[in-house]
């Protein structure tokens, strides 16, 4: 068993994660660490596969060295590949040592629409998620720990059900973990809402501190991780800081998964290394399929750039943040040139409103009223001084509601403005452009709003 600290020299040890034809710790045709099982074999890893490639996990049985893995997460550099890429050691210690017994929350609800890699994650992976979620309870000294998931993946729910039983009768489950079902809103995966969910409540975002970290469920200290970063946290624990900063760059470490969509000739759910060029993720899709506009980063929270800007930036938070973007939870849309941005922008937006969990002014009154404005932007006929006035509410989203839902509205509606600046100017002239009315690229929803029932 490998201490966490260390990369392994055992040759076995290596060859498990060496298969193939990667390079320096890589797998598959792209690099695949975590889902390297599924290019091995085309299926599922269940718990003897898992168990053959990976032997169990080493789970900390003291204090020192428990703290001993906190330090192996930080050195390796791991981010959160939630969304906000918040440096994952640094949770893990926070929550260490908070006052009480703490509780472990993985996410896997993936509200996101235009994101599959959690759930292609949990289906052809599914002990790995397992193994990083006990092996950061043992980090932060949980004694339970739930998996959060969507009541709309029944069957996936059930099936991680029996894995945990199943590795419960193998003695590899030093916590418990408690399996969920949530209702699929868009905000019930915000970490709060989780919170408040596990505590009795709505799957809806809490407001006021204090924060998950220093009371989240019953009251205790609670880590909330995503289930991607659970699952790179267990290969950490098992080859260390160094191997993990094997693939991508020194300021955005390790690999990620990412849902490539749009008009890409093979869109799908890929491992990719951190760092790379955005144009080469597009060509590991088989690249574009037709001349592209746009591209959207981050999916309905995210920002759009224009194609020609975005196949140069590297995939890290870094150099996305100086175009006023990120890598969010690794969507990476591909729209056509064909397409209208701003069609696609309203049908996101109207979801967007509808999908609020409606706790304040911003949500309840802000976001419907840019929804509608960029309504009638898209398919209407307005003045330049309606756009103004939407360019103005679209601002006035940002740093005001009780979550974050209007900001990231904000962010999606002013990108969009500004990369489709052209279109603005068409539809203010000639009204809506023939492809407003096209089938849609972005995977928009029509469910209507849930009434306040649908969050419990």
């Amino acid at each position: 068993m490998t201490d966490a600290t260390t990369t392994p020299t055992d040759l076995t040890a290596l060859t498990a994660l060496q298969t193939g034809d990667g390079r320096d710790g890589m797998l598959g045709p792209y690099g695949s660490r975590l889902l390297h099982g599924w290019y091995d074999t085309g299926r599922a890893a269940g718990l003897d596969e898992h168990l053959r490639r990976y032997g169990p996990p080493p789970f900390p049985r003291t204090a020192d060295a428990a703290d001993r893995l906190v330090r192996a997460v930080d050195d390796a550099g791991l981010t959160g590949r939630g969304g906000a890429a918040f440096p994952t050691g640094r949770k893990l210690r926070t929550v260490a040592g908070g006052r009480g017994t703490a509780v472990v929350v993985a996410n896997g609800m993936e509200s996101e629409p235009a994101s599959r890699k959690d759930e292609t994650l949990l289906d052809l992976a599914p002990h790995l998620v397992l193994d990083g979620i006990t092996l950061a309870a043992a980090a932060v000294g949980a004694d339970v720990a739930h998996l959060c998931l969507p009541r709309t993946r029944q069957n996936q729910a059930q099936a991680l059900r029996e894995a945990v039983e199943e590795r419960r009768r193998v003695g590899l489950a030093p916590v418990p973990v408690q399996v969920h079902e949530l209702p699929h809103h868009y905000v019930s995966s915000e970490e709060t809402s989780l919170v408040r969910w596990l505590n009795g409540g709505d799957a809806r975002p809490l407001a006021t501190p204090p924060r998950p970290f220093e009371k989240g469920v019953g009251r205790r200290p609670t880590l909330i991780d995503n289930v991607e970063t659970l699952a790179h946290l267990a290969l950490i624990a098992r080859y260390g800081p160094h191997w993990f900063r094997g693939a991508g760059r020194p300021d955005a470490a390790g690999t990620t998964l990412v849902t490539l969509s749009g008009a890409l000739r093979t869109p799908g759910v890929y491992e990719v290394e951190m760092g790379l060029p955005l144009g080469q993720l597009l060509d590991i899709a088989g690249g574009p399929a037709e001349p592209l506009g746009s591209v959207l980063l981050g999916g309905f929270f995210g920002s759009w750039l224009p194609a020609e800007q975005a196949v140069r930036v590297p995939f890290a938070k870094q150099d996305l943040a100086a175009l006023g973007a990120g890598p969010g939870a690794g969507v990476i849309v591909a729209l056509p040139a064909r397409t209208c941005g701003l069609a696609e922008t309203a049908r996101v937006l109207g979801h967007l409103a509808a999908q609020s969990a409606r706790q304040c002014g911003p949500c309840r009154l802000g976001l419907p009223a840019v929804a509608a404005d960029f309504a009638d932007l898209a398919w209407g006929r307005v003045t330049p001084e309606a756009v103004r006035r939407l360019e103005d509410r679209a601002a006035l989203l940002a740093g005001r509601g009780a979550c974050r839902h209007p900001d990231g509205a904000s962010r999606f509606a002013t990108t969009a403005l500004r990369v489709f600046a052209d279109d603005v100017r068409h539809h203010l002239r000639l009204g809506p452009c023939a492809s407003a009315g096209d089938e849609p690229v972005l995977p928009v929803s029509d469910s209507p709003a849930p009434d306040d029932q649908e969050w419990r």
